[in-house]
């Protein structure tokens, strides 16, 4: 892409990747993630260093060659990565080492190129942010979305009572099938009072909140005194201006704005992190549905359909 904008923007060019240079690997790209952080640096909300500039933060591939200084990884290795810089966008393409982790045998590509950075941030929002036990009640907005369907699960698994909304009837039953004990339409009815009523009157003990602007009222209308928001995304619009006394006044309530980036920093929690979820899917605790696939000429696509919410699960390109 030369300058944000509309899905248009984005078109093939052939580029060498070069060799990599000292603590870089060269990944040939197998699957190649697309998520929402893509669409916000397509659009510049999320503004790119510099243009041109390509897309993607996740991928699965091959390692083909190594730099110097690199003693983690073997030419060979099945590696997979969810971390800036951009670039995934590609058959190749060079990436610093110590952001890319092993993938065990059995985890299939699929899983871990277009679903690291789902699992990643489910792990941390689980984990990380807060450590949801048996008995926790949540509520999970956009539950048949790529973070909501592993989140849920993975919190039904921990033993937490798991509320879901959802846009369609369709999209309702496929967040019942993975670890929903409750959807709430928001289409036909408002989710604060039925979260409520389900609830017994006493709200929720965390919401995790990727929806923003439109939700985030409902969100904190939804929890029990001193529960936690959190708003880890705005893939709808934004969060309005907030007056920081309202969660006083609303039951001492918590918010936090998390980032993956913040909580894979350092290299060891990385790996922990994305160790946990490819345990967690070879556990059966997490499955992996098939998603949408498109081939990589067709990320503008992909990014369209993204957009209109016409998709389930994850979505990939494929070199």
């Amino acid at each position: 892409m030369e300058r944000p904008g509309a899905p248009d923007v984005l078109h093939v060019v052939e580029r060498e990747a070069g060799p990599p240079a000292p603590g870089e690997a060269l990944v040939r790209h197998t699957v190649i993630g697309v998520n929402y952080i893509d669409v916000q640096h397509r659009t510049g909300r999320y503004p790119l260093p510099a243009y041109p500039a390509v897309l993607g933060m996740e991928a699965c591939g091959i390692v083909e060659a190594l730099g110097t200084g690199v003693e983690e990884l073997r030419i060979g290795d099945r590696v997979a990565y969810a971390s800036p810089p951009p670039g995934a966008y590609a058959e190749r393409r060079c990436m610093p080492a110590d952001r890319l982790v092993k993938v065990p045998d059995g985890i299939d590509d699929f899983s871990a190129g277009a679903n690291l950075l789902r699992g990643l941030t489910a792990q941390y929002l689980l984990k990380g942010t807060c450590r949801i036990k048996a008995g926790d009640r949540i509520l999970v907005h956009a539950a048949a979305g790529g973070v909501g369907l592993i989140l849920c699960q993975w919190a039904k698994h921990l033993g937490a009572a798991v509320i879901g909304t959802a846009g369609s009837d369709a999209k309702a039953e496929v967040a019942r099938s993975h670890g929903c004990d409750h959807v709430i339409v928001y289409s036909r009815e408002a989710f604060a009072p039925r979260v409520r009523e389900l609830t017994g009157g006493a709200g929720v003990d965390v919401v995790y909140d990727s929806v923003g602007g439109p939700t985030f009222e409902g969100s904190l209308a939804s929890l029990r005194p001193r529960g936690l928001m959190v708003s880890y995304g705005t893939a709808a619009a934004p969060v309005p201006p907030f007056d920081v006394f309202r969660l006083n006044r609303l039951g001492s309530l918590f918010l936090t704005s998390p980032s993956i980036f913040t909580y894979t920093r350092a290299r060891d929690e990385l790996v922990e992190r994305a160790d946990d979820f490819f345990a967690a899917i070879a556990a059966g605790a997490v499955r992996i549905e098939p998603g949408s696939r498109f081939v990589l000429a067709e990320a503008a696509r992909a990014h369209a359909a993204l957009e209109a919410r016409a998709t389930t699960g994850a979505v990939a390109l494929v070199p």
